[in-house]
């Protein structure tokens, strides 16, 4: 079989369905017609307006082939594009018609090939390679496959309206980039709508045109605009997730509509002036002018707008109950859970003052916060911040513990029942609800310095290295040590079955309390687990680390650190154990020791028991948890894929003190030919050389903080994150790298010498820093942000640090 390598990026069945009747070409319109020199020296610009026939229109040789050495494969035009054509064809046609049955049959199919059309043009393309650091044509090829459904569900969560030009003389055309996306606040001139852009889908006021033939056009409007035009059409809509499961009406679609001459003549200005190079009529005088001016293209935009006597179509609640007696509930957003009103907040109205409270919720004044950050870079105003949702979790325990300033945390332990662990998980459940959009939540990258911590979220190893390097590398990002009841399974469940979670209800809520001080200031920001609210995240991830695990296993030392925890947790689980128990046990391993000898080491264990922060005091504790266990965790969270996400989605560095994480970090940059340090050799080695004396008690790193000590590390390092990442477009610069190194020297004297004169308790660690050319990537993270509808994050992480000790 003969290699095909002239793809077609508008099919050729397409095309036939905008044809006059008689004819078989269009009026092939080429916006940006090629130039060619004459003989005698002067330019010209070859014919921009031809008939073609849909065999030599909207074709691009090697578009979409993939090269194995001298090797050229066309499996993505035949195969791929193949089997969703011949779907999308009968789905078109079939949503053309209007036949009911048909329609309902052909929806899914009609949605899949919307989707991978808007991807695989030339416009598409070069959108989706510019979202990554680097692809080549193969793996741009494996991207498109991936991402494919990325559009499906906020398409169809939203008005779907198919409107007419049967009674007009002037008909729908096509462009090369045939699904068109129109916000009235996004002219073609604008910076967000510059090649290869178009505004987000799930932006309010985002619609999406799709004509299916010469005489109907598909209309896709979100519902909250279609409900209020007068909203703000780049507002984010309701949950915004792009990529979950969703269930919608196949039936609901609006065709009362025939336009007027007029009317098509504006949806074709909208096509033209959204397309890259090329479009066609089946007339050339339907071929339309651009609009040019920013209050015209918002004017044009009232001819989308579905009719308001049709709406009662879309929205409203869906329940369905399966065979198992199950019942799923969705609203009109897609969620599936009743909105929580209490962790909305109120609108804020007009520009606030510089002085007033942020409305992030960061305890800072607007002034000093969101303020000097244009709109898109801020958390979300209109419901709790993360910091909030702390606060709030922290009086909730203090509540339910019954907790007073002269209580000692043995009393707490004592007093620790049941009912009172389903309350804490209980509580914290219900402000971290599963459809929350984590990313509208979290700083976005606005330049602060700021770090991912990744490592062992137990209370005493984290404060070894974790929590003092919040003086180093500026805000800290830490995963919550909470579970969420609703992500695990029933008999798991700390709601349902709190007795087996005795152990580890004591590590969360100690680690917490500790740690609160320094997240009121906004020294460190308690995150919950991204896994909690996005399946897809967690599944793709998860897929991931075992592949990358697979390999790097032989790879690997014992993990010391683990096995020390590990032993923590045996130890306590003697304690666990009943006096009866305790000497059935001692006797049975060590059946020379007498009474007495036992009797005393029951009062050892005692002793020890007492003294240990994280030990259950309940007497036989073990034998009320699920198969008379208890459930303990060893959390390396977040893992590396989460780490990566959620450093790309805030514009942080990464931080770890765990050896498996950092070579997981060094295995991704030398995988695909990297070097750790490629750039800034001096100041790694500056770095590579320097002890870092880091504050060991929570007390002390807070005091550091209110007396307003100089973070200088933090913000040399903010400055050589933002240098790292423009080098490799901008080029390297000697002279202000010699700054950089010159100012870390300063920071790092001046950090030492408050250290010496304080004298705090501190741990010396060394600290291994990588500075990889295009940063730490992997085009599954970007791909994967992408489909949680983040449009503002970084490509790649520029730099992460190794807190050796």
């Amino acid at each position: 079989m003969p290699i095909t390598r002239k793809n077609h990026y508008v099919p050729e069945w397409y095309q036939k369905g905008f044809w006059e009747a008689g004819r078989s070409t269009l009026a092939y319109l080429n916006l940006m017609p090629e130039t060619f020199t004459r003989s005698d020296g002067s330019k010209g610009h070859k014919r921009a307006l031809h008939d073609a026939p849909p065999a030599r229109a909207f074709v691009q040789w090697d578009l979409y082939s993939t090269f194995f050495g001298t090797l050229v494969n066309d499996e993505i035009e035949r195969q791929l594009f193949g089997d969703i054509d011949t779907r999308g064809a009968k789905a078109v046609r079939a949503f053309a018609d209007g036949d009911p049955r048909e329609c309902h049959e052909n929806f899914e199919s009609l949605f899949e090939y919307i989707d991978i059309q808007k991807l695989r043009t030339p416009k598409g393309l070069a959108w989706l390679k510019a979202q990554y650091p680097s692809l080549s044509q193969n793996e741009l090829m494996m991207e498109l496959q991936a991402i494919r459904m990325m559009h499906w569900t906020i398409w169809t969560e939203g008005v779907r309206e198919i409107v007419s030009a049967l009674d007009s003389d002037v008909k729908f055309i096509i462009s090369d980039h045939p699904v068109t996306v129109y916000n009235p606040l996004m002219s073609p001139k604008s910076k967000a709508c510059k090649h290869p852009n178009d505004p987000g889908i799930e932006l309010k006021g985002t619609q999406t045109l799709f004509p299916l033939d010469r005489n109907h056009c598909l209309i896709l409007t979100n519902l909250e605009f279609a409900e209020d035009p007068t909203s703000d059409p780049i507002q984010k809509r309701t949950f915004a997730r792009r990529f979950r499961n969703s269930m919608v009406r196949t039936d609901a679609f609006v065709r009362s509509r025939q336009l007027t001459a007029e009317q098509v003549t504006k949806i074709n200005q909208i096509i033209r002036s959204r397309a890259h190079n090329f479009v066609a009529a089946g007339e050339k005088d339907w071929l339309p002018e651009p609009v040019q001016r920013p209050r015209e293209w918002k004017e044009l935009g009232t001819v989308l707008r579905p009719s308001s006597e049709e709406m009662f179509h879309f929205g409203g609640e869906m329940f369905v109950r399966y065979e198992s007696g199950d019942v799923r509930y969705q609203d009109a957003y897609g969620r599936t859970e009743k909105e929580r009103e209490f962790l909305k907040k109120a609108p804020v109205t007009g520009k606030p003052r510089s002085g007033s409270q942020c409305g992030c919720g960061s305890n800072k004044t607007y002034a000093e916060c969101c303020g000097p950050k244009p709109v898109h870079l801020r958390p979300a105003w209109d419901e709790l911040g993360i910091r909030e949702r702390n606060l709030a979790l922290f009086r909730g325990i203090e509540n339910v513990l019954e907790l007073r300033p002269e209580q000692d945390w043995s009393d707490v332990r004592r007093a620790m029942t049941d009912d009172k662990i389903s309350k804490i998980y209980s509580l914290y459940e219900a402000l971290w609800p599963l459809d929350t959009d984590l990313l509208k939540l979290l700083p976005k990258p606005d330049g602060t310095p700021r770090a991912v911590y990744t490592g062992m979220l137990d209370p005493m190893k984290i404060a070894k290295t974790g929590l003092g390097s919040s003086l180093i590398f500026g805000e800290l990002l830490v995963q919550h040590p909470f579970v969420n009841p609703r992500t695990v399974n029933e008999e798991f469940n700390p709601v349902k079955n709190p007795a087996a979670y005795r152990l580890e209800v004591l590590k969360s809520v100690l680690f917490f309390m500790q740690v609160m001080p320094l997240v009121e200031t906004g020294l460190v920001n308690l995150f919950p687990d991204p896994w909690d609210f996005d399946y897809h995240l967690r599944d793709q991830t998860m897929h991931l680390a075992e592949e990358r695990w697979n390999v790097l296993r032989p790879m690997m030392d014992n993990d010391e650190g683990m096995k020390t925890l590990a032993e923590e947790e045996v130890k306590r689980s003697l304690f666990l154990l009943s006096e009866e128990n305790q000497r059935a046990m001692i006797k049975r391993t060590s059946p020379e020791l007498s009474d007495r000898e036992v009797s005393e080491m029951i009062k050892e264990l005692e002793r020890l028991k007492e003294e240990d922060p994280y030990a259950v005091l309940q007497e036989g504790a073990a034998l009320e948890g699920v198969d008379g266990g208890q459930f303990s965790m060893f959390k390396l969270a977040p893992n590396f894929e989460m780490s990566m996400y959620v450093a790309q989605a805030t514009g942080a560095a990464i931080v770890t003190d765990h050896p498996i994480r950092w070579k997981e970090i060094l295995f991704t940059i030398i995988a695909r030919g990297g070097h750790p340090v490629h750039h800034l050799n001096d100041l790694a080695l500056e770095i590579g050389n320097s002890q870092f004396p880091l504050l060991q008690r929570y007390d002390e790193i807070l005091e550091w903080w209110l007396e307003g000590c100089s973070q200088r590390h933090a913000n040399v390092l903010g400055d050589v994150f933002k240098y790292l990442r423009g080098i490799d477009v901008k080029g390297e610069k000697p002279n202000y790298e010699r700054h950089l190194l010159a100012e870390f020297k300063k920071a790092h004297l001046q950090y030492e010498s408050i250290i010496e004169k304080a004298n705090p308790a501190v741990r010396k660690a060394r600290v291994k820093c990588v500075f990889p050319s295009g940063g730490i990537y992997d085009s599954t993270i970007s791909r994967l942000l992408l489909m949680s509808s983040s449009e503002y994050h970084l490509q790649s992480v520029p730099m992460a640090f190794y807190m050796e000790n």
